[in-house]
């Protein structure tokens, strides 16, 4: 074995050197072509020797047609590396037509560089220049590659480059190489492949038939990424409507100040953030966690406050509170304004919520919409906990589904609506927290999911969580797939026309709450 390896050894470096020798004749068409035959070989030793050529520290020795690089007074033999005597050698005359064969050669030489990122960029580099001339290199080299990533690219140049070739099996070879990928530029590059008079017809059709079935995959993965987009909207809506739901299922109050505990929240979570980076830029990457508590304290405050102060005293006076709410967001909106200014402001995410996540092949999500929507799950399953399993909770209920009753039996009805008043405001802050990474925060962040919050509570049924969750995913995917189709302002339209529709089927929503007082 070791005789072998020591045999294939010799005979790549007899190739290399006999490679050489044609440019002792002094000819520019010489030297193109032993540059273009060290371009075949993929001779590492090749690299230096071009770069030297192409810099004019190339120099050959006409009697025994050595070569040496000659660099700061310092000759090395290109064969061997080692420190020669280049004493009689002559400079190798350059011109524009041998700098041009050394600059495409260095490209297809670059595959076997030691540094990934030179690969990977000769790779992508061959792939846009296609050629047939590049298929034995690029087999060569994808022999000699050990990065995944950069084998891939590689494998698609050999495709592409495959179907310049003239015969038959080549280029059915490379049509297959490129049927299973469902890059649009490959797709692009099929297309015009089945478009060229000079392609086989047999490698036509196979081109035309993995163009159909490319596009149906490439649908396909635009419907799942669609519908995953439909599911990041839809964790957005759980958040902003959960705190709604409770509220307007507990109290029958329609706030219409919702949106602005929204706003509190992700302005909260940028005073934070601010006072973080001043006093302690070491915590930066946990802000957006300890702003978390910050948010659901002041909007829960705020919420406490204005129930305690104003909304007590219109319960069961629906209009009036209608009205006396969309006046606070309008106050609450200018008292932003005032001490914030109208200029958006920024919020910077951490890193570990930057970037995005390959789910698999050609479907990617961004990773801070994951985790919005793994945050809006577990807020949603902690107040399922708050609402079944504890003291707090069971009154709650008990004020829902009988108010007078609940009384009867000695529960504080009204310290349980300014709780609860606020619990849903504290959620809504929290909603601010994940909204202020996905959206400007302004004074008018809450006014755009207000609207959509009110169609997910009486979708999903008054102050039902299951409800709630089940009815902004269904808003969010519904939307996202119309609109492609309709657009997203007439897309949102057909999707209240049709929320409108199924109330007058189901009035109460899709799952109601029972109880005499919610009965009644």
């Amino acid at each position: 074995m070791a005789i072998l390896l020591l045999a294939s050894s010799l005979a790549r470096a007899d190739d290399f050197t006999d490679a050489l020798k044609p440019l002792a004749n002094d000819s520019y068409a010489d030297t193109v072509a032993v540059i273009e035959r060290l371009a075949e070989l993929g001779d590492p030793r090749a690299v230096p020797l071009l770069r030297a050529l192409g810099d004019g520290e190339l120099r050959v020795r006409k009697p025994d047609g050595g070569a040496f690089i000659v660099r700061a007074g310092k000759a090395s033999d290109v064969a061997t590396g080692a420190a020669a005597d280049a004493a009689g050698a002559e400079p190798v005359r350059v011109n524009n037509r041998v700098r041009v064969a050394v600059r495409g050669a260095l490209g297809r030489l670059s595959l076997y560089s030691p540094d990934a990122s030179e690969r990977l960029e000769a790779a992508r580099a061959v792939l846009k220049s296609r050629s047939a001339d590049n298929v034995p290199l690029l087999e060569k080299a994808i022999e000699a590659e050990k990065d995944p990533a950069i084998r891939a690219v590689k494998t698609l140049a050999l495709a592409a480059s495959r179907l310049m070739a003239p015969a038959r099996d080549v280029q059915l070879a490379g049509v297959a190489g490129l049927a299973a990928t469902s890059d649009p530029e490959m797709l692009a590059i099929l297309r015009g492949f089945a478009g060229d008079a000079a392609a086989h017809p047999d490698a036509k059709s196979a081109a035309e038939r993995a163009i159909v079935d490319a596009e149906a995959r490439v649908a396909r993965l635009r419907l799942i990424q669609t519908a995953f987009q439909g599911l990041s909207l839809g964790s957005v809506l759980l958040l902003a409507a959960l705190g709604l739901a409770i509220t307007f299922g507990v109290m029958g109050v329609i706030n219409m100040a919702h949106g602005e505990m929204v706003m509190l929240g992700a302005y909260a979570t940028f005073v934070v953030q601010q006072a973080i980076k001043a006093y302690a830029p070491g915590l930066l990457e946990m802000s957006l966690l300890l702003a978390l508590p910050a948010a659901f304290l002041t909007a829960g405050a705020v919420g406490v406050a204005l129930e305690r102060g104003l909304i007590r005293h219109l319960y069961g006076r629906p209009l009036e509170t209608l009205l006396m709410t969309w006046g606070l967001s309008m106050i609450l909106q200018q008292a932003v304004r005032s001490l914030f200014g109208a200029t958006n402001r920024e919020v910077t995410p951490p890193s570990w919520m930057t970037g995005s996540l390959d789910i698999f092949a050609g479907v990617a999500i961004t990773t801070n919409r994951l985790w919005i929507i793994g945050f809006g799950l577990a807020v949603l399953a902690l107040m399922w906990v708050v609402i079944r399993f504890t003291w707090f909770g069971l009154q709650m209920r008990a004020v829902t589904q009988n108010r007078a009753m609940a009384r009867a039996m000695g529960v504080r009805s009204g310290w349980i609506d300014a709780l609860t008043f606020g619990l849903g405001c504290g959620i809504a802050g929290l909603a601010g927290v994940a909204l202020s990474q996905i959206d400007n925060v302004s004074p008018n962040l809450g006014q755009g999911y207000i609207v959509d919050s009110f169609m997910v509570v009486v979708f999903g049924g008054v102050g039902n969580l299951l409800g709630t969750l089940i009815g902004a995913m269904s808003l969010g995917v519904v939307n996202k797939l119309l609109e492609p189709y309709a657009g997203a302002v007439l897309g949102k339209i057909l999707v209240l026309i049709a929320i409108i529709l199924f109330i007058q089927i189901r009035p109460r929503g899709l799952f109601a709450l029972k109880g005499r007082a919610v009965e009644a």
